[in-house]
């Protein structure tokens, strides 16, 4: 029975993945279609045209995507500056990043490895398994201020592990400011060399 709920689970989760990408791939046909992607300003303008709507519906989708991997981190650090500009794009990021971050743990809290074996290859829970037997805090809250190691899996190891929600909260509270600020900035950097070179 386990294994038919793991097998359930799994392809539960292939199906939310299939859909995000179906998602975004819809809404980029949607936006060439309506030239939202001519100018920075223009997908800008069109996205604060719904106001506080907007911006919520980009931190839901932050946090989603933390919780359900769906595209890599840094893309949505990046869309939040080309949308909202380099301070609300940063703060609407770490909100969102953050929420998911806690929802992840706290997911893990409630169905533990099992969930893990769900949601990632056998490989990269091999690889920071042995972090569990250390001092795992110090790795983490190292792994979450220096982005070097995968953030969405670690969280939901974080939630396997003795950790307590507090000092969770802390450490993603004060860790993850330097790593999105890092890609959010940095990738805006990099799109906009590239914009100028075409």
């Amino acid at each position: 029975m386990p294994n038919r709920v793991n097998v359930n689970a799994k392809a539960l989760l292939n199906l939310c993945t299939v859909l995000g990408l179906i998602g975004c791939a819809l809404l980029v046909v949607y936006g060439w279609q309506h030239q939202l992607f001519t100018s920075q300003e223009a997908l800008r303008a069109y996205i604060t045209g719904f106001g506080a709507l907007g911006a919520l519906i980009f931190v839901a989708f932050q946090a989603v995507q933390v919780v359900i991997p769906i595209l890599p981190g840094g893309l949505g650090c990046l869309g939040g500056v080309l949308l909202f500009g380099p301070w609300m794009g940063f703060v609407y990021n770490y909100v969102g990043i953050c929420v998911g971050s806690i929802a992840a743990f706290l997911l893990a809290k409630l169905y533990g490895r099992p969930l893990l074996a769900t949601m990632f290859k056998p490989e990269t829970i091999r690889k920071y398994e042995a972090w569990t037997s250390r001092r795992f805090d110090v790795l983490f809250a190292a792994a979450i201020f220096f982005p070097v190691a995968p953030d969405d899996f670690l969280c939901y190891l974080a939630g396997t592990t003795p950790m307590r929600l507090g000092r969770f909260t802390s450490i993603i509270l004060l860790g993850k400011p330097a790593s999105i600020a890092l890609y959010s900035l940095g990738l805006n950097v990099v799109f906009q060399q590239a914009a100028a070179l075409f």
